[in-house]
């Protein structure tokens, strides 16, 4: 008697459930997608790191809750980051820089004032017209239109190195807009030193060829400069490269006797609150230039100061926390 036929076939294997299956499907995907993104941002390191560069300015730009605006104003179309809500708060960059040099203190600003960043004419993304006047009263003259274009009425002005000298001459002719003004390593006031007032004392700072060239500038004007920039420091190198020009005709004004003391001739004429902020070791501009900000302003409604250790040119860089603490007390006490 024949039994039952024996099945020979392999048993077939137990199925994953269904979530298993798609979770390792995800998993496969975000590891073939992280491979692909390493090999893009090593590709971009290499190949086009001004790119990287620009996407961390936007990134920047996004914690700091500001977006970048463009508007006609006079001769320029102005590049700016405008963003926060409260009392308005224009911050004016310093000299061979841009708008980005806020965005630090922006970050700390924006939760309790709106804040309005201009490239300055000729630098950044704004636009710059061949032989123009970019001298100290000219750029206050183009700030105006830019002020009456975005619709700004009484607000607090802040400005770094030349900045700030843009920022007081302007009050002195629009004192009815600034309700304060706070001028940060400001240019054009009586120091003991300037690096600006010294060819050779310039160069090094405003002009490099070279990795080591850029490091050299970076260790005036930073007390903790990065050790190395890699590829980010040759596209740094190359756009100094590009602004040589406009960088030493803008050099050579600045040491004009009428640039020099540009806002020393005028404190007696600021009648607002005025801040100084400086870092007591300040290679560039040396801190006894606050000692003459302060004497010189005889009919200032309040005169604050503030010296910060730790930093060298750039506080809004390197001491973003305080300088942001330093303006929000300046504002809220006037």
């Amino acid at each position: 008697m024949q039994g039952p036929p024996i099945d020979m076939s392999t048993p077939a294997l137990p199925t994953r459930p269904l979530w298993q299956r798609l979770l390792l499907r995800r998993l496969k995907f975000l590891a073939w997608l992280a491979g692909l993104l390493v090999v893009v941002l090593g590709g971009s390191y290499w190949l086009a790191p001004q790119w990287l560069m620009q996407v961390d300015l936007m990134r920047q730009a996004m914690v700091a809750h500001v977006d970048q605006r463009s508007v006609v104003a006079g001769d320029t179309t102005w590049s700016y980051y405008a963003g926060g809500e409260g009392p308005d708060i224009v911050l004016l960059h310093g000299f061979a820089a841009d708008k980005s040099e806020w965005l630090a203190v922006a970050e700390q600003l924006t939760p309790h004032f709106h804040v309005i960043i201009p490239d300055l004419p000729g630098w950044g993304d704004s636009s710059r017209v061949a032989g123009a006047d970019y001298s100290i009263e000219a750029q206050a003259a183009r700030l105006q239109q830019f002020v009456a274009a975005v619709g700004l009425h009484g607000f607090m002005l802040a400005g770094h190195g030349t900045g700030a000298a843009v920022a007081a001459v302007y009050a002195v002719g629009h004192a009815d807009r600034v309700a304060g003004l706070a001028l940060l390593e400001a240019y054009g006031l009586k120091a003991t030193h300037s690096a600006f007032s010294s060819e050779a004392a310039a160069a090094p700072l405003f002009e490099y060829d070279d990795r080591a060239g850029l490091a050299r500038s970076r260790a005036m004007l930073l007390a903790q400069p990065p050790t190395e920039y890699g590829r980010f420091a040759d596209v740094l190198v190359r756009r100094n490269q590009a602004e040589r020009a406009f960088v030493q005709a803008r050099l050579a004004s600045l040491r004009q006797d009428s640039q020099q003391l540009v806002v020393q001739r005028h404190l007696a004429q600021l009648d607002m609150p005025v801040l100084g902020l400086w870092c007591r070791d300040d290679p560039v501009i040396d801190r006894s230039a606050l000692d003459s900000l302060r004497n010189g302003l005889s009919h200032a409604a309040a005169i604050s100061s503030s010296l910060l250790s730790g930093c060298k040119h750039l506080p809004m860089q390197e001491k973003p926390v305080q300088t942001a603490q330093i303006l929000t007390a300046f504002v809220l006490s006037h």
